[in-house]
């Protein structure tokens, strides 16, 4: 499969918008308060970055197409055998078109968002230092 780009639309999946669009409105508390706090409005360092977004045969969190950024939220039923398989199967899929996936267990994101914030900014630096 090809890298996922402006010109392919970064791999947008119009099949799931409807999925997303409930995804959307029915935010779990820790995807409400990153966006909040930190991912909407450009606030993380001017980078956009979408919610719920429908990529491949998935929906990502958030998504930022600038900085090839995947942020997942993982709750408690990410600890289920089975269900931390298909992560990884999703990781990897996502990867393999060249983005990265940034992964957080929503206890993180309510007891220490501005860590969560932190590890953020460093990728933002590290991603701008490489393509200088």
């Amino acid at each position: 499969m090809q890298p996922a780009s402006k010109s392919n639309n970064y791999h947008y999946n119009e099949r799931l918008q409807p999925y997303a669009n409930a995804l959307r409105k029915n935010m779990t508390k820790s995807e409400a308060s990153l966006w909040k706090y930190v991912l909407r409005a450009g606030q993380l360092q001017g980078y956009k970055f979408r919610r719920q977004r429908p990529v491949l045969n998935y929906i990502a969190d958030f998504m930022c197409p600038e900085l090839m950024l995947i942020i997942e939220l993982d709750g408690i039923t990410h600890l289920d055998e089975e269900v931390a398989r298909k992560d990884k199967i999703r990781q990897q899929a996502l990867e393999s078109v060249g983005f990265t996936v940034l992964r957080f267990h929503d206890e993180e994101v309510l007891r220490d968002i501005r860590n969560v914030e932190r590890v953020l900014e460093s990728f933002i630096e590290n991603f701008e230092s490489r393509q200088r």
